[in-house]
């Protein structure tokens, strides 16, 4: 479903209230929670083991969603806690440390090369979402998985769906996902047989070495990575464009220029640009917690706000919010905190960063094709990001020669994208 214009407001430009004590308020279904929103307090909710996730699927506990998706699957990764949590957690810890992806820095580097090699030689105006967004981060945790690209296509239908919002049919959805599951316990059974030097097989390998990982769990994890890996860095770098092409031109060569910097840019849009319009991460209370003054009853259910913690004057001064070269003054809660910290966080940054500095340095004339009051948005999920994301670019010319004016990664037409 693709809605446009006054439908949706970039992501960017979504309002949050004044961050201020717990209240009480409810969930998207009705049933009653409690709302935080100051960064201490959210920082709190996070990372405190007794605010937990797997009591949120309890047989009587109210249904945090209308239909079924991955994300409130009990098996998934994500929805457990204490040492089921950390079981699983440890068959992936070493997988997704900074030094592992500094060492994937390269050959990430060469994706985007390739990728902005063919984005080139598109006819203007080009969409950045077909051609960069969205088969970025598709190649890059191909790779990763040992996936080939006869998986791609599948891999987007399955993410619109283990993502949904509730605009798909319950039974679709569990159509779908019967699938997916199928898929991902082939692969594992593959890995098993035929091991390489890929995610999956290290899985495998962990997982037997750590022993006691059922394996509806070992799926749901091969098919958060499949989905996961994928749709939040191509919604982060989407967001990210909308919003330094269409309100912020001027940081552009810079960010091409200067790599450390593009980092810094990358930081703050991790941290200001949220995934969707969701606004809270549930948690479950298993006891009487006091929490910024305000005590939270035993078995009450708990919606961080993530996008308002971030906002905190207290702690990020209005005056530096806008500033998208500085550094961040605490660190962001996009990818939470404590226990449950997103392991695949320096991923996403690096790819972000990579991709926004090489995409700036190739094309420091790029520029929207369209208003951003037209764009199309891809919904139906829990992410939002534009669907299509015109854009037309010029390159500087020196002497007569029309060339690339950029300083930074060295142009290579001869580079392939890795499977």
């Amino acid at each position: 479903m693709a809605i446009t214009g006054p439908s949706l407001i970039p992501l960017h430009r979504l309002r949050f209230e004044e961050p201020g004590p717990p209240r009480p308020g409810e969930l998207p279904t009705g049933a009653p929670a409690w709302l935080v929103s100051r960064y201490a307090d959210v920082r709190q909710v996070l990372s405190d083991p007794r605010f937990g996730r797997s009591r949120l699927y309890a047989e009587d506990a109210p249904a945090l969603s209308d239909v079924p998706d991955l994300v409130n699957n009990p098996d998934l990764m994500f929805n457990q806690d204490g040492p089921d949590h950390l079981r699983l957690r440890r068959t992936l810890r070493r997988a997704f440390t900074p030094r592992a992806v500094a060492r994937w820095r390269p050959w990430i580097a060469a994706i985007v090369d390739e990728l902005l090699d063919r984005l080139e030689e598109r006819p203007q105006p080009a969409d950045v979402v077909e051609e960069f967004t969205l088969p970025l981060p598709v190649a890059v945790i191909s790779r990763l998985m040992g996936l080939d690209g006869s998986s791609w296509d599948r891999m987007r239908h399955w993410s619109e769906h283990a993502f949904s919002d509730g605009s798909h049919a319950g039974e679709e959805v569990e159509s779908v996902l019967k699938v997916f599951s199928a898929f991902g316990a082939d692969l594992l059974a593959t890995r098993r047989h035929t091991p390489g030097d890929d995610l999956v097989s290290g899985l495998v390998r962990a997982a037997d070495e750590e022993g006691g990982v059922p394996e509806a769990q070992l799926v749901s994890l091969v098919c958060g990575l499949v989905v996961g890996g994928h749709d939040s860095t191509m919604t982060m770098l989407g967001n990210g464009l909308l919003y330094l092409l269409g309100e912020r031109p001027e940081s552009w060569p810079r960010i091409g220029a200067d790599e450390e910097a593009a980092g810094r840019v990358a930081d703050r849009l991790i941290h200001l640009v949220p995934l969707g319009d969701d606004r809270g991460t549930a948690r479950h209370a298993a006891a009487d917690i006091e929490v910024g003054g305000v005590t939270i009853p035993a078995g009450a259910i708990v919606l961080a706000d993530c996008g308002a913690a971030n906002r905190d004057p207290d702690v990020f001064p209005r005056h530096t919010l806008d500033d998208i070269f500085a550094p961040l003054e605490a660190p962001t809660l996009s990818l939470g905190a404590g226990a449950h910290y997103c392991l695949g966080a320096w991923l996403a940054r690096t790819e972000l960063q990579l991709a926004l500095h090489r995409l700036a340095a190739r094309f420091p004339e790029l520029r929207l094709a369209e208003p951003v009051e037209r764009v199309t948005w891809r919904t139906g999920t829990t992410s939002r990001s534009p669907r299509r994301l015109t854009v037309s670019w010029q390159f500087l010319r020196t002497g007569t020669a029309a060339e690339p004016g950029f300083s930074g990664p060295a142009r290579s037409s001869a580079r392939r994208c890795p499977p």
